[in-house]
């Protein structure tokens, strides 16, 4: 039986991106981005056990996704090989947050094997090696590893801290998947937002540059926005599904939720400025 030093249980939070600008596309094929990122108090519970050999497991799987590929395997994968470290582990994942919806499920999932078997394994690896680490498994994944809301520029990878309000938020899931690879390869996608010297405080007077074209092409989410858009400001986050709206108390949150519950999925989160997966892991 593990001891409960080779024990972990930890967050993997969701995100918003409070706009989304494309600023242009470069020679490699990657996008330049300028968006903010704000964690919220709500995401999937990943569990870490440690092995003395070098297998990793992970249940249960997801469906259309083999293990080799999920990018919690292969996060861990990247720490053996990167450290030579012939520990293993046996993973648990409680998902809840939906695949293509926006909301950085796979990345921060990445991002919490990484730093939780950094601890576990005692790699010793500091953040900024972890964050680089993150960054060659997804954009968003350094974001999730270094753990505060940030104003993210160039394909994601250059952090600038930044305090905002921590709202509460209704976020709500409509029926579809949509591929992040497919939104950006389209060549109908604004691709010219012009930079900001600094984002304004109010997030509202910027824009998603990816929303339209979703709306285009995936009815279900122009109509959670519409329906979203008479009960608050509301937007679509990242390159979708999912669409939120904001709410200074949690009361009008949950009554927003309830009005929504007959026809769409959904959740109220409050905002965080700080991840929970990092306060959690300080406190450990």
């Amino acid at each position: 039986m593990a001891s409960q030093e080779n024990l972990l249980n930890v967050p993997s939070p969701a995100k918003l991106n409070l706009f989304l600008h494309i600023n242009g596309r470069r020679e490699d094929g990657y996008h330049e981005l300028e968006t903010v990122f704000q964690f919220i108090d709500y995401g999937d519970t990943l569990s870490f056990s440690v092995r003395q050999d070098s297998e990793v497991s992970l249940t249960p799987g997801i469906d259309g996704v083999p293990n080799e590929s999920n990018l919690i395997v292969k996060a861990a994968r990247l720490l053996q090989q990167t450290c030579g470290c012939d520990l293993g582990a046996d993973i648990t994942l409680e998902k809840r947050l939906p695949m293509g919806g926006g909301i950085g499920g796979g990345s921060s999932n990445a991002a919490t094997t990484l730093l939780a078997l950094n601890k576990l394994w005692g790699l010793a690896l500091d953040q900024d090696q972890l964050a680089a680490l993150g960054l060659t498994l997804g954009a968003d994944v350094p974001v999730f590893v270094r753990g505060y809301a940030a104003l993210a520029q160039g394909v994601g990878e250059h952090l600038t801290p930044i305090e905002l309000a921590e709202p509460w938020y209704v976020v709500l899931r409509p029926d579809c998947h949509i591929g992040t690879a497919d939104v950006f390869g389209d060549a109908n996608l604004p691709r010219n937002t012009a930079k900001l010297e600094k984002p304004p405080k109010d997030m509202w007077q910027l824009k998603n540059d990816c929303q339209k074209l979703v709306c285009e092409k995936f009815p279900e989410v122009e109509k959670a926005l519409r329906w979203l858009l008479e009960y608050a400001p509301a937007r679509m986050t990242g390159t979708g599904s999912c669409v939120f709206a904001q709410f200074d108390s949690e009361d009008k949150a949950k009554a927003c939720l309830a009005a929504a519950a007959q026809t769409y999925q959904g959740f109220v989160a409050k905002g965080t400025n700080r991840s929970p997966l990092l306060k959690y892991l300080n406190t450990q």
